[in-house]
């Protein structure tokens, strides 16, 4: 039986020296297994007789006899000590075997592109793992919201997060080639005010937008009649002829790919470049749900991200 040390009022210590002195019939013997002379194993349940204020053992110079009391209290802490060790036994199994649920908090344009087509081969290999994608907003409290984990899209407010770089990316301007067609292309930044051009809701992306082009830096105020909260929505208006938008690389180069969007000032592009983290609460062990899932997330974004391939 191991060592087990105090939890709140209950010493499991005096608990286990009962218990020990109990099966093994004297001192000695349950001081040999405990690894304690039998003097401290005598002065752990002379402290637990104090504390409950019964007699438990009955004791003489050839005999240790359990009192009608110890012998109910013997049947009772069994039970609580089986109870404990099937407790010990399935933490221990959930940091190895993976199960349970995991919850993740991350952008839904990010996670259709780049998560869910890959996660049911995931949990096909895991069966006793669950995963709850949460859309909401991506930058959540982690431990207030009860989180394993998120997948951010830029920079990480709190510090206090253990953070992993997964990619960078840069941010484009893109448009329809039928946009394009009716409205002419622009030649220069300046030239982007006169356009319709559609935006994010975040302050730092509209309407302001800043370009660079090599060390050339410039600053125009766009304008447009609609805005998103999802990048995934607005890749799909600029699709649909809305207008020209600053899109990130992961979120529209299908799209650029076979041509329902074409680069617009291809030599600019937005001047920050951006980044993809995964991020955890601070905390030293993980369970081996949380560990599988990191790692495949990670292999996804090596050595390359997957819109780079």
């Amino acid at each position: 039986m191991r060592h087990m040390q105090r939890s709140g009022g209950v010493r499991l210590d005096q608990i286990e020296a009962f218990v020990a002195v109990a099966e093994q019939g004297g001192f000695a013997a349950a001081g040999r297994l405990l690894g304690r002379d039998a003097s401290a194993v005598s002065r752990r349940i002379d402290a637990l007789e104090t504390r409950l204020g019964v007699k438990l053992l009955s004791r003489t110079t050839r005999l240790v006899a359990l009192t009608e009391a110890g012998a109910l209290y013997l049947d009772r802490v069994r039970t609580g000590l089986s109870a404990l060790a099937v407790a010990e036994s399935e933490a221990m199994e959930g940091a190895v075997v993976p199960r349970g649920l995991i919850r993740i908090s991350t952008s839904l344009t990010f996670a259709r592109l780049w998560v869910i087509p890959w996660l049911p081969g995931f949990l096909e290999r895991h069966p006793l793992v669950e995963v709850e994608l949460n859309h909401g907003d991506q930058f959540a409290d982690l431990v207030a919201g009860g989180f394993d984990l998120a997948i951010r899209i830029g920079e990480l407010p709190d510090s206090s997060l253990i953070a992993r770089h997964l990619a960078s990316f840069e941010t484009v301007l893109c448009a329809a080639p039928g946009y394009l067609a009716e409205h002419g292309a622009p030649r220069r930044p300046e030239d982007l005010p006169s356009h319709r051009c559609l935006g994010l809701t975040q302050p730092h992306l509209w309407p302001e937008w800043r370009m660079r082009r090599g060390v050339e830096r410039r600053s125009v105020r766009v304008q447009g009649q609609l805005r998103f909260d999802d990048g995934g929505a607005m890749v799909q208006a600029a699709v649909d002829g809305g207008g020209i938008v600053l899109a990130s690389e992961w979120s529209s180069c299908r799209e650029l790919a076979d041509g329902r969007l074409v680069r617009v000032l291809p030599d600019w592009r937005y001047d920050r470049e951006g980044a993809v983290q995964i991020v955890r609460p601070p905390g030293g062990l993980l369970p081996a749900r949380t560990r599988l899932f990191m790692d495949r997330v990670v292999q996804e974004f090596t050595p390359s991200p997957p819109w780079a391939r």
